[in-house]
C-alpha cells in the first residue's frame, strides 16, 4: 500500500509521533496502520531506552490540593525548552490529577500508578521520552493530608511550595509562608532537623574563614558558636526573619496565628542533579571529523 500524506496524517493523529516517525513506520509496515502504531511503540521504547542514561536536569515542579489533599512533584527533561510544549505540559497536568486522587506518598508508588489514559506514569515518561525526543522522568513526589493546606507555584514552574499547618492560620497567611519558602530556600523546617554531620561541616568552614588571632579561647568559642548559630538560622525556616515582616521570625508569625506547621516541602528543578556542560561546537566538530 502507497504511504500517503493522508495516512501520515491519521498515524500521527492517533500517536502524537513526529511526522518522520509516522513516515517511517508505515514504509517500514507497507502502509499497515495498525502495525505501523506497533512499529512507533517498539522504536519509541528503544529510542527512551537509549536515552535512560542521559542527565536530565531541567523540567517542571508543581504543586496542587483539593482542600484534604496535597501533592507535589517534579518531573525533569533534558532542557528546559520542553517545559514550553503542549505535549509535556498535558502530561504535568495528568500526572497531577492522578496522584492528587491517590493515596500514593512516594515515588515508588506514583510510577505505577494509572493515568486516565490508561498507561502507569512510567510508561506516560517513556512514551513522552521517545514522542518528544528527551529523557523524560518523574525525579520525586510528596504528599500532605489534613490540616491546612497551602500550595505555591513560581511562574517559571521551577519552584513549587507545599505546606502542612495545623491550627486557625487563614489561607492567605498559609500562602504567605508558602511564598516565604519559595523565595528564601529553607533547607530545613525546625533546628531539630539539622543533621551533626552538616553542623560539623559548616563549623569547619566558618573555623577556616574566621581569624581569631589573640583572641581568648572562652571567646574565641564564643565567636565560633555565634557565626554557627547565626548560620543555622539562615536555613531553618522558622529562625529566618519573616520577608514580610523582618521584624519577627516566621515561627513566631505561625504562632502568632495560634497554628504550627507540621510539613514543608519545596521543590526546585534540577536541584541536587549534577549537570552536564555540552560543548556544542566540539561535538559537531567531532562529528564532522568522524
Amino acid at each position: 500500500m502507497a504511504v500517503t500524506p493522508q495516512l501520515i496524517k491519521e498515524l500521527r493523529e492517533m500517536t502524537s509521533a513526529g511526522m518522520m516517525d509516522c513516515k517511517k513506520a508505515l514504509e517500514a509496515t507497507n502502509g499497515n496502520i495498525e502495525e505501523a502504531v506497533v512499529w512507533l511503540r517498539e522504536n519509541g521504547l528503544v529510542k527512551a531506552a537509549k536515552k535512560a542514561d542521559r542527565v536530565a536536569a531541567e523540567g517542571v515542579s508543581f504543586a496542587k490540593t483539593n482542600g484534604k489533599r496535597g501533592i507535589v512533584f517534579e518531573v525533569n527533561s533534558e532542557t528546559d525548552f520542553v517545559s514550553k510544549n503542549e505535549k509535556f505540559m498535558a502530561l504535568i497536568d495528568e500526572i497531577s490529577e492522578a496522584l492528587l486522587n491517590s493515596n500514593v506518598s512516594d515515588l515508588e508508588g506514583a510510577l505505577d500508578l494509572k493515568l486516565a489514559s490508561g498507561s502507569s506514569i512510567k510508561e506516560a515518561c517513556i512514551s513522552a521520552t521517545a514522542t518528544i525526543g528527551e529523557k523524560i522522568e518523574l525525579r520525586r513526589v510528596a504528599s500532605v493530608e489534613g490540616g491546612t493546606i497551602a500550595i505555591y507555584n513560581h511562574a517559571n514552574k521551577r519552584i513549587a511550595v507545599l505546606l502542612q499547618f495545623e491550627g486557625d492560620i487563614s489561607s492567605e497567611d498559609a500562602y504567605d509562608v508558602c511564598m516565604h519558602v519559595a523565595a528564601m530556600g529553607p533547607k530545613y523546617l525546625s533546628s531539630d532537623e539539622i543533621s551533626q554531620d552538616f553542623k560539623d561541616q559548616e563549623m569547619h568552614i566558618i573555623k577556616e574563614t574566621t581569624d581569631l588571632t589573640g583572641k581568648p579561647e572562652n571567646i574565641a568559642q564564643g565567636i565560633l558558636q555565634g557565626k554557627l548559630n547565626k548560620k543555622l538560622a539562615e536555613v531553618t525556616l522558622l529562625d529566618q526573619p519573616f520577608v514580610k515582616d523582618e521584624k519577627q521570625t516566621v515561627g513566631k508569625f505561625i504562632a502568632s496565628k495560634k497554628a504550627t506547621l507540621k510539613q514543608m516541602f519545596r521543590f526546585e528543578v534540577g536541584e541536587g542533579i549534577e549537570k552536564v556542560v555540552t560543548d556544542f561546537a566540539s561535538e559537531v566538530a567531532a562529528q564532522l571529523k568522524g
